[in-house]
Order: structure tokens, then C-alpha cells, then sequence
């Protein structure tokens, strides 16, 4: 798992200690009271944290050191001067040893780069989003892909950090924290027949089927190489990814990008599963961290090899992504009853407990599939979402949901263009992802109220060890 240093988005303290010159311990309530961005799945547990006394990797930054007027009620510049830096007291920025304000809770979480598996898969889910996909340059090959993803390696491992990046920085993010920030990086399919790697190409990245429900728009699909940007603050995830993009040069040109969000952390008075666009509770069944076999269900292993697991060696504790941009018809969804809308899904909309629960049931409550009413009518219909989609009814198919919401306007036909930024995370998509939209291809109520836009299958290698850069084991092996 990621290592996460600073608020747990979990909702429980944790001990603090002072980094970088931040008083963190100021903070330890604020942190007390943070909750989790329940995925669209619901978020995983707060990752390991980084103990307090481990070095800072590239030195102090100065975003660190900016303290947040909302943490202190101090206004911007009424301390700092033109600076924008927000000082403890007038008397201490005089001193010799200048006092600053900490950062707020939410601005302090950090999740660490090098680590086992990529940032942004188990990372509790965060508010702000961005999906990118890039196409190599013409001409571009194996060695300017090398080149790239070593620059984009290092500017992640900065700006996650929330130091600024290595050249030209846009102090977008100056006076912010990490604020969680992940940049997570995935290889699709056509990467590997243009960099000459296509005897390393998985199986698993081979062509999703088509489904019936299927409306992709190709420009806005697949991609030779892919980024998921997400944080807590939209501007240090704005700032990132234009450090990402600056980063790509002359080797790389944008092919599609996508913008996404979430419930802030905080927001809800206790840690739940957030809600999607159509108001129902999504991510009930999610699977946890804390399972037995969630590393066998969404991660490639460690001793991977095509003679075990079928996988490259290069993917060992990698992860595949399934991207999916999911247009929710919210005029027609909101035409319908609450009853009607709870059908669909089969489960209440007031809190996600299984319609055959009761009413004492809460989300946590198991599904009852053959409970029926006293005309002997099933409780959760036979094509309700929650019933199609269970890993019990699909051979135990289970992916790790985590997606963001979008709202790009009003569309020509003077309706909302939005719905679903659709990530999901599997060891085997076939087994997965695909697994399961077969089922609901087959028979979905939600179907009639979704069009699945675009589409992307994409293979993230596992994370990067400390002096090396995500995919080195694929393109220097």
C-alpha cells in the first residue's frame, strides 16, 4: 500500500509530530474530524503514514512552510506582506527563527510516491480529478518514452511531495500542501506495437468486447499512454496537470482529457460512502483493503511471470484500470419516484440499505436476493443494479471502483452533459470489469438511464522504487 503522511481520511487521529517546520500537532483535531470521500467506491483505509522523523525527499519546500488563512483566520497579506505567506505574529517574522502558520488538515495529507503499488488505487478517493491520455509523438519511440516517463516520475514525486517542480514551475500551488495529491501512470495497448515492445504487451490489455450499451466516441478513448491526477484542492491538481503536460514536450501530445470530483473530505458529519449524480449512495460493496484476497482480486503479484500469472514480470504489483466516461440522463432519472429510483438500483436511496432488509437495515445490511412481499413480489427486483452486479452472482468477478463525477454544462439538446468518470482496478479485467458488463448488458434497469461516451484499458505497473521511474522494468528490461 501507499504510504500517507498527514490527516487520516478516515476519520481518526493519529499521531503528529513537526515536519518541515509545520506544527502539525496544531492540527490534530481538525484531523480528528476529516472524513472519507467515500468512492463511488467506498474509499479504502487511510494508507500507512510516513513516520514523522523520515527525512523530506528533496529538502524543505516552501509550500510546506505556507500556513492557510481558513486554518489561523488570519487574511492572506495582512501578516505576510506581499509575500503571501501568512506568518504566526508580526513580533515573529522579525525573529530569527520565523514562526509560521501549519497548514490546515486537509491541506497537510501527503501520500509518498515510491512505494509498493501506485498512488491513486487504494488512496482514499479525493475531491478534485483529472484523466489524461497521451499519444506518443510521430517519430517518438522506446527511448523518448523512457525519457518521459522518468521526467513525469520525478515531477510526481515533487509535487506529491508539495515541493515545486523541477523546471518552470507555475506556482499554481504556492501557497498550498500536497493536499493528497496522487499521479498514478498506465500504459494502453498501441503503446507497445509504437515503442517495439510488443512481445511485452500483456494479454490483459487486450481489446474490451463490445457491449450493447456501447456509444465511444474513439477520440475520447483508449490512448498510447495514460495519467489519473487527484488531490484534495482543485488548484494543486490543476497545477499538476499542466506540470504533466508541460513535461510530455515534444514526445508526447494530448489525445483526450477529462475532468472529474468528488464530495470534499469533511463534508459529511461521519465517514460514509459518498453519492454519485443521481443521488443514490454508490460503492456499497466495494471490495476493502482489509480482505484476505483484495491483493489477489486487484493486484497483479509480486512473482508474476507469463508461466504463473499470465502477466509480464515488468507488471508485478501492477494494477489494470478500466476507464469508462458513463453519461448519466438525468432528466429522464429525475422524472422517476423515489420508489421507481430505488427499484432500479434496489437499494433506498436515503441511506443504500438492500430493499429486503427492513426497516432497521443499514447499508452494511446483507442483500436478501429471494425475500419477496406479501404478493410474493422480490423486495430488489430481478434486474435491479445492486442484484446484477454482485461478485456471488458474476462467479465472484469483483474490481475496485474508483471513480470521480463530471459536469461538462448544458450539451446542444439543452440537456446536463454529465455522469461518471467510470476507474476501476483489477488483476484481470476479463475477469473483472468484463465479467460484469456482460451481466448487465444482458438485462440492467440502470441501463436505460446511461450511455457509456468513451472507453480505455490500461495497464499500471506496480510503484516505483526509490532512484528509479514507474515502468523502468518494462522499458529498460
Amino acid at each position: 500500500m501507499a504510504e500517507q503522511k498527514g490527516p487520516s481520511k478516515g476519520g481518526s487521529a493519529a499521531p503528529v509530530g513537526t515536519r518541515g517546520g509545520v506544527d502539525h500537532a496544531a492540527t490534530a483535531a481538525a484531523r480528528a474530524r476529516a472524513t472519507t470521500d467515500g468512492p463511488q467506491p467506498p474509499s479504502g483505509p487511510s494508507e500507512p503514514r510516513r513516520p514523522d522523523d523520515a527525512p523530506a525527499t528533496g529538502g524543505i519546500s516552501r509550500r510546506r512552510l505556507i500556513g492557510t488563512a481558513g486554518a489561523t483566520g488570519l487574511a492572506l497579506g495582512a501578516a505576510g506582506g506581499a509575500t503571501g505567506y501568512a506568518v504566526g505574529s508580526s513580533s515573529a517574522s522579525s525573529s530569527s527563527a520565523e514562526k509560521v502558520t501549519p497548514l490546515s488538515s486537509l491541506g497537510a495529507g501527503e501520500v509518498m510516491f515510491h512505494v509498493k503499488h501506485q498512488p491513486g488505487i487504494t488512496t482514499p478517493l479525493q475531491a478534485r480529478g483529472h484523466l489524461v491520455a497521451f499519444d506518443l509523438a510521430a517519430g517518438a519511440g522506446r527511448k523518448e518514452a523512457a525519457a518521459l516517463l522518468r521526467r513525469w516520475s520525478d515531477t510526481a514525486r515533487r509535487l506529491m511531495a508539495g515541493e515545486a517542480a523541477a523546471q518552470d514551475d507555475t506556482d499554481i500551488a504556492r501557497d498550498a500542501g500536497p493536499s493528497s495529491l496522487t499521479v498514478t501512470f498506465g500504459f494502453g495497448h498501441s503503446f507497445f506495437a509504437r515503442t517495439g515492445l510488443e512481445k511485452q504487451r500483456p494479454e490483459s490489455l487486450d481489446p474490451l468486447p463490445d457491449f450493447s450499451s456501447d456509444q465511444l466516441d474513439k477520440t475520447r478513448s483508449d490512448g498510447d499512454l495514460w495519467v489519473q491526477i487527484g488531490a484534495d484542492d482543485a488548484l494543486v491538481a490543476f497545477h499538476a496537470l499542466r506540470a504533466i503536460q508541460k513535461d510530455a514536450g515534444g514526445a508526447a501530445r494530448v489525445r483526450w482529457q477529462m475532468n472529474g470530483f468528488n464530495r470534499s473530505p469533511g463534508a459529511t458529519a461521519h465517514p460514509m460512502t459518498a453519492r454519485n449524480l443521481m443521488g443514490q449512495i454508490d460503492g456499497t460493496r466495494n471490495p476493502k483493503p482489509t480482505e484476505a484476497d483484495f491483493d489477489e482480486r486487484i493486484f497483479v503479484p509480486a512473482s508474476a511471470s507469463p508461466a504463473t500469472s499470465g502477466d509480464p514480470a515488468w507488471m508485478a504489483n501492477g494494477s489494470y484500470a478500466v476507464v469508462r466516461r458513463i453519461r448519466m440522463l438525468l432528466d429522464d432519472w429525475e422524472q422517476l419516484s423515489v420508489k421507481e429510483q430505488e427499484d432500479v438500483i434496489g437499494r433506498r436511496k436515503s441511506d443504500g440499505a438492500p430493499l429486503s432488509g427492513g426497516a432497521k437495515a443499514t447499508e452494511a445490511t446483507a442483500m436478501d436476493l429471494e425475500k419477496t412481499d406479501a404478493q410474493g413480489n422480490l423486495l430488489v427486483p430481478i434486474n435491479a443494479h445492486a442484484r446484477i452486479t454482485r461478485p456471488d452472482q458474476n462467479g465472484g468477478a469483483a474490481m475496485l471502483r474508483r471513480p470521480f463525477s463530471f459536469h461538462d454544462g448544458i450539451d446542444a439538446k439543452g440537456v446536463p452533459d454529465a455522469g461518471l468518470l467510470f476507474v476501476c482496478w483489477q488483476a484481470d479485467p476479463l475477469g473483472g470489469f468484463v465479467t460484469v458488463q456482460r451481466k448487465l448488458d444482458r438485462g440492467d434497469a440502470l441501463s436505460k438511464f446511461i450511455r457509456h461516451e468513451s472507453s480505455g484499458l490500461f495497464a499500471a505497473p506496480g510503484g516505483a522504487a526509490e532512484g528509479e521511474y514507474v515502468g523502468q522494468g518494462l522499458l529498460e528490461g
